[in-house]
């Protein structure tokens, strides 16, 4: 990863986890921080992390981001094609971020943002401090088979929790303080009706493994049990799963 930020260190960062429309528990989880005197000197996140924390790096208030995400339906940002590559593409959510964040580019956000993605040609993990700003957070939340991966620099992309779902790792040496937020809690489910959900769920259990560890990493881990009662996929519980995450965090005793 480019060294964008140098040496400095930033007093608080926030890793934000993938789980599809459970990432409005982000938002929650983050007004709540936020009420608590704790707000984010610097960002990263994989997936709905990357979605819900490039608007927060932008700028935007999670109160904003929740109501400007909340409008959209998952049919809303996601088209269906020609399963070539994918069965679904995220062009309008593309199109979403540009209409909605100014700046073409990551490194010039209000707090430093950093994405993870899958490259998937190479089979690793890549954290992006830098680069076109909508292609790299759309690329980040493509799982694989369900939605196109994104090509970048003649690249082909997809989502980060592919490696890293919880995206600690780039913040280390960073920052004097870490939180992690994790939304995609696994347990037992019999909602697996059609390919999308089967497709979804299978894609979740295997980017669980990758945030074993994490927890001795950060200074504070946050993990909203309730969460796992939310399909992945279902974006009509949207105000349900804003107040699960925000009535986790406020009630926590958080001294950093």
């Amino acid at each position: 990863m480019a060294t964008l930020f140098g040496k400095k260190k930033y007093k608080t960062g926030i890793a934000l986890s993938g789980g599809g429309v459970r990432g409005f528990a982000h938002l929650g989880v983050l007004k709540a921080l936020e009420e608590k005197g704790i707000k984010p000197d610097i960002i990263s996140g994989t997936s709905a992390g990357a979605i819900a924390g490039v608007y927060i790096a932008s700028g935007k208030s999670p109160d904003e981001v929740f109501e400007l995400i909340k409008k959209k339906r998952l049919i809303d940002f996601v088209q269906v094609k020609i399963p070539r590559t994918g069965l679904l593409n995220l062009d309008k959510l593309r199109k979403s971020l540009s209409e909605h964040i100014e700046p073409d580019k990551i490194e010039d956000l209000e707090i430093p943002f950093i994405a993870a993605v899958s490259d998937i040609i190479n089979g690793e993990v890549k954290y992006f401090d830098k680069g076109p700003l909508v292609e790299i957070v759309q690329a980040s939340a493509s799982i694989p088979v369900l939605f196109a991966p994104v090509k970048i620099d003649d690249m082909l992309y997809s989502d980060g929790g592919l490696f890293d779902n919880l995206p600690v790792d780039p913040l280390q040496d960073k920052c004097k303080k870490i939180i992690a937020v994790n939304v995609s809690p696994i347990n037992k489910t019999d909602k697996l009706k059609n390919l999308i959900q089967l497709s979804a769920r299978t894609f979740h259990l295997t980017v669980n493994s990758t945030i074993k560890g994490v927890e001795e990493k950060c200074d504070l881990f946050i993990e909203p049990p309730e969460l796992d009662k939310f399909e992945i996929l279902d974006a009509s519980k949207a105000d349900e799963i804003f107040k699960a995450g925000y009535d986790y965090c406020k009630e926590m005793d958080i001294n950093l």
